[in-house]
């Protein structure tokens, strides 16, 4: 079987970058202004051949085999925008990248189509959402370190990676991450880092050897998916001090590959603990990695993604074949 078209937009970079390390060509909608989600191949990412953007108003005139959407937005506004009547019956994935906001249980996905398949990017979001009939599967984040990036964590400091902290607030863990600070050395990266106090934004393919100095990886986010600069922070053999929430509370083992826990006292007396052993760091970073390696590997992401691109394409071809039968 031939590779499947996929179209979709750019919702979040790094993960549309992994994205198309799987055996399939990706068709990326652009607008002039390079408005939300109509980006295409921005960023540093080495974005590759099988990657490629087409005007938004051209799209109803490319073969394309699964519609792939990312967000709500995709799904309830872009994809009437720019596909034709035929192309909105094509096969669709939405791939959902965070928990339920409005309830933690209560909440129904806004897709509810037996046809389509919703695919979580952790066990967690799998158990919160109401799926409805949608069948759903679980794909884990994969992830790719820039060859020759090693951990030195030489800098006796800290570091934290989220976009927009001050903005996205207590959910985000801001002020765990103030609480933290005053009472250790610790750096926050990121867009928007300088309203916090922080050192700005690192393009992204720099970020896994600018954070390898660190001597650890501090996550005070409380509710939201597993963030990648988390698993990216592991793959390059960062020890990981973070909140036992959502899907982190199966990801970190203490003393194994970092520590977890909902005391943030406790947690801020361990981040001292590793910032005057770095034997100990080194240890727990050497653990960090191996999980990486067993649980985040692009080979199996692309294997993943790539199976269930095929499949729904398959089943379409399927429904189809019987229709005419």
């Amino acid at each position: 079987m031939r590779r499947p078209r996929v179209l979709t937009w750019h919702v979040h970079g790094a993960y549309l970058y992994y994205l198309t390390q799987t055996d399939a060509e990706f068709i990326l909608p652009v607008r002039e202004d390079r408005s939300d989600g109509y980006g295409g191949r921005v960023g540093d990412h080495p974005w590759g051949a099988n990657v490629r953007e087409v005007a938004w108003d051209r799209i109803r005139s490319e073969q394309i085999d699964v519609v792939l959407c990312q967000s709500r937005r995709n799904y309830e506004v872009d994809r009437f925008d720019i596909l034709s009547d035929e192309q909105l019956e094509l096969p669709l994935v939405y791939v959902e990248h965070d928990p339920p906001r409005e309830h933690p249980t209560d909440t129904r996905h806004p897709l509810d189509d037996p046809n389509a398949l919703l695919v979580h990017v952790t066990h967690f979001n799998d158990l919160m959402w109401d799926s409805n009939r949608t069948p759903t599967r679980v794909i884990e984040h994969g992830v790719v370190v820039p060859y020759g990036v090693e951990y030195s964590g030489e800098l006796e400091r800290g570091l934290v990676v989220i976009n927009q902290l001050e903005k996205r607030g207590r959910r985000l863990g801001a002020d765990i991450f103030l609480r933290a600070r005053e009472e250790l050395p610790i750096d926050l990266i990121g867009m928007e880092a300088r309203s916090l106090g922080g050192l700005g934004e690192v393009p992204h393919s720099q970020v896994p050897a600018f954070a390898s100095r660190y001597r650890l990886f501090f996550n005070p986010i409380r509710y939201t998916s597993l963030g990648l600069a988390v698993c990216e922070a592991m793959a390059a053999g960062i020890p990981i001090v973070a909140l036992a929430t959502t899907e982190m509370a199966t990801v970190i083992e203490n003393d194994v590959n970092g520590y977890a826990d909902t005391d943030t006292e406790g947690l801020i007396g361990r981040m001292r603990m590793l910032l005057e052993d770095p034997q100990l760091a080194r240890r727990l970073g050497e653990g960090s990695r191996a999980t990486a390696r067993e649980r985040f590997g692009i080979d199996r992401f692309a294997r993943e993604w790539g199976a269930a691109l095929r499949e729904v394409a398959a089943n379409r071809a399927g429904r189809l074949v019987e229709a005419a039968s």
